[in-house]
């Protein structure tokens, strides 16, 4: 019997409807534990990013080979543009379009979080900085393009390799009980109805501004690698569906 595949984000909508439909059913020392793995997993989720920039920039570097020097400046500008355009587009977007799904006089902090049953306890774990992580990947991932000893790139390699499992055994699988302790933790507040409507329009232009931005810069790296950009886009959707 062939097994079934449920993609990342439908797995992300059932944990929205299954926080809110049980939510207020659910006795708050339940709802507590959810709420206290909600706080260890943020911590995590903090501390794993630099990490990920780490192991997944530093190798993609090392094997562009000794032209990495040039490339990167290339692929830096790029980005750079990029992001550019992404923060303007957003930002007149949001100017533009979510005044008028807030209702006035209320507050921004109650649609982005919840503030209802507190854990039973906390876990801090500080995360490397984001920059020091992103110049550290840079410098090895030139310094290793440049030298012809494998040694050290094979380390490189490894790292990649256990980033690349954490994500896909540890970040990925355990994103959805995160997604639905955060409304599970709203419902048994009494705050996802007051909210529910304005955050569904927020997210619902969030998504239309992704899409058009993944088909934004898939177009632009097909101009560079001279292939469709709806079938680089293609390969990757799977992963969210």
């Amino acid at each position: 019997m062939k097994k079934i595949k449920i993609g990342l984000l439908p797995r992300i909508i059932i944990a929205i409807i299954l926080g809110i439909a049980i939510g207020t059913i659910f006795p708050a020392p339940l709802v507590r534990i959810f709420v206290t793995f909600n706080g260890i997993f943020s911590e995590f989720l903090n501390f794993s990013i630099p990490l990920i920039i780490l192991g997944l920039v530093t190798i993609a570097i090392a094997d562009i080979g000794k032209g990495a020097g040039k490339m990167l400046l290339v692929t830096a500008l790029i980005a750079y543009g990029a992001t550019l355009f992404s923060g303007f587009l957003s930002y007149f977007t949001g100017m533009a379009v979510f005044p008028s799904l807030i209702e006035v006089g209320a507050p921004l902090e109650e649609v982005s979080e919840a503030h209802g049953i507190l854990p039973y306890f906390s876990v801090s774990i500080p995360p490397p900085n984001v920059m020091t992580a992103l110049i550290l990947a840079f410098t090895l991932g030139l310094g290793l393009a440049a030298l012809n000893s494998d040694s050290l790139k094979n380390v490189a390699r490894d790292f990649q390799e256990i980033i690349v499992r954490m994500i896909s055994a540890v970040i990925l699988p355990l994103l959805p009980l995160y997604i639905f302790g955060i409304f599970l933790n709203m419902t048994h507040s009494g705050q996802v109805y007051a909210i529910l409507m304005v955050f569904i329009k927020i997210i619902g232009v969030i998504f239309l501004l992704h899409i058009f931005l993944l088909v934004f810069q898939y177009s632009i790296a097909a101009i560079f690698v001279h292939k469709n950009p709806f079938r680089l886009l293609g390969k990757m959707m799977p992963a969210y569906f």
